[in-house]
C-alpha cells in the first residue's frame, strides 16, 4: 500500500469542476442582506386553490372516455346545467375533451376582481392539451371556498406529431398555463399582527442571526422595539394605524443585515451522485483506504466434431474463464481542511467515483472526521 499525503498532486479531475465553482461561491466575508430577504411577515402568505374542469376544443386529443368515465359524467353534468337533457342510454364518444385540474395560488391581500395565474393539468389520458379551452372552473380553498373563476386558452410550451406509427413530442403536452387566467371572487382576510405587535419569521432559524436582526431594528427604531421569542421569530413594536403601519414595515423591511455563516453541511444525491457542500464544512485529519475489487466471468462457445466416418455428434459445449481483479488499495493521509477548497483536494486525491465518496463522506462522518451535517436526497 501506498501513503501519500495531501500535498500530492491529484491524479484524477473529478472534483476540478466543484473546486472552481466552490472558489466563486465562496465569499470573502459574510455580505449584509435586507431583511425583505431574510425574513417573512407571519400571517402574510399565500393560499392554494383547486378545482377540476373541462378542457375543450382539442383536435382528437382528448380523453379516451371508455377509459376515463368521470369525462363523461363531467360533460353530461355541464349539459344538464345548461339546459340540454340527453336521452337515457345515450353513451357519449368524446375525442376533443379533457378532464383537468385547475390549480392557483392566492397571494396575500389580493381583492376581488384582480386575476391570478393558473395551471391546468390533465387528469385522464388526454394525449395533448395544445388548442383547448378550459371552460369556466370555480377554484377552492382548504375550507372548501370558491376563492376564485378560471377560464381561458391553455398555452401549452410544447408541441408533438404521429403518423405511420412514428411518434415525436417536444416538452410536455399535458400541462398548460393560462396567464390572468382566474378571477378572484373573494378576498381572504390576512392578519398582519395583533395590536401593536408584528411577528418577523426567519427563513432559516438561527440564533445568532436572530441576535443580529434585533440589534439592527433597535438601532435603527430605538431599543425596545425589537424582541427574539427564539431562533425563528422576532416580535416587533409596529403603530397601530394601518397607514403608519406600512410605512413602518416598508422601512423595517430594507434594514440589512449581515446573517451568521450557515451551519456545515454535505447534500448527496444517491441517484447521480451529485455532491454539493457550503463553506462551512471542515475536515479533521483522517486516513482512508480505497480500492475496487472487479469479477469478470466470460463465456465462449466450444464446438467438438467428431472425426469423419466415425459415427460420431457435433456437440457444442461451453468454457468459462473467471478472472479476479483486486486493484492495489490506496492509503491516503488527508490533512485537516479549514476551508471548502481544502476538502475539495482532499476527496480529488483519493480519485474515487461519486458514488464510492457517497460511502466515502458517510465512513468520513461516522469517524467524526468530517465536520459537517450529511443530508441525504
Amino acid at each position: 500500500m501506498k501513503l501519500a499525503n495531501l500535498a500530492r498532486p491529484a491524479s484524477t479531475a473529478l472534483f476540478s469542476g466543484l473546486l472552481s465553482l466552490a472558489c466563486l461561491l465562496t465569499p470573502a466575508a459574510s455580505q449584509a442582506e435586507r431583511l425583505k430577504d431574510l425574513t417573512s411577515i407571519q400571517g402574510v402568505r399565500q393560499n392554494q386553490l383547486i378545482g377540476y374542469g373541462l378542457v375543450v376544443g382539442l383536435d382528437g386529443s382528448g380523453d379516451q372516455t371508455t377509459q376515463t368515465p368521470f369525462t363523461v359524467q363531467s360533460v353530461a353534468s355541464m349539459l344538464q346545467q345548461l339546459g340540454v337533457n340527453l336521452p337515457p342510454g345515450t353513451t357519449l364518444q368524446l375525442k376533443n375533451v379533457a378532464a383537468v385540474v385547475v390549480t392557483s395560488s392566492l397571494a396575500p391581500f389580493a381583492q376581488p376582481g384582480q386575476t391570478m395565474d393558473v395551471t391546468v393539468s390533465s387528469m385522464g389520458n388526454a394525449k395533448s392539451l395544445r388548442g383547448g379551452t378550459l371552460l369556466m372552473t370555480p377554484l377552492k380553498g382548504a375550507d372548501g371556498q370558491i376563492y376564485g373563476m378560471a377560464q381561458g386558452s391553455v398555452v401549452v410550451g410544447g408541441v408533438g406529431a404521429a403518423a405511420g406509427g412514428s411518434k415525436t413530442q417536444v416538452n410536455h403536452l399535458s400541462v398548460g398555463r393560462i396567464s390572468a387566467g382566474a378571477t378572484i371572487e373573494r378576498a381572504l382576510p390576512t392578519a398582519l399582527g395583533q395590536g401593536n405587535v408584528v411577528l418577523l419569521e426567519l427563513k432559516d432559524s438561527d440564533f445568532s442571526t436572530a441576535s443580529r436582526v434585533v440589534d439592527a431594528i433597535n438601532r435603527r427604531f430605538g431599543s425596545a422595539t425589537a424582541q427574539a421569542q427564539d431562533g425563528r421569530v422576532i416580535r416587533v413594536q409596529a403603530p397601530e394605524n394601518s397607514g403608519e403601519r406600512v410605512a413602518f414595515l416598508g422601512a423595517l423591511e430594507n434594514i440589512s443585515v449581515t446573517p451568521d455563516q450557515a451551519s456545515a453541511k454535505v447534500i448527496l444525491n444517491a441517484r447521480t451522485g451529485s455532491i454539493v457542500m457550503n463553506q462551512a464544512v471542515t475536515l479533521d485529519a483522517c486516513a482512508v483506504a480505497h480500492g475496487n475489487l472487479s469479477v469478470v466471468i466470460s463465456t465462449e462457445p466450444v464446438i467438438s466434431q467428431p472425426a469423419p466416418f466415425s459415427g460420431g455428434q457435433t456437440v457444442v459445449g461451453q468454457r468459462s474463464q473467471i478472472d479476479i481483479n483486486k486493484e492495489s488499495g490506496q492509503l491516503l493521509l488527508l490533512k485537516g481542511g479549514a476551508s471548502l477548497a481544502d476538502v475539495v483536494k482532499a476527496l480529488n486525491a483519493i480519485g474515487a467515483t461519486p458514488q464510492d465518496l457517497l460511502a466515502i463522506l458517510q465512513a468520513m462522518k461516522a469517524a467524526g472526521s468530517l465536520r459537517a451535517e450529511l443530508e441525504i436526497i
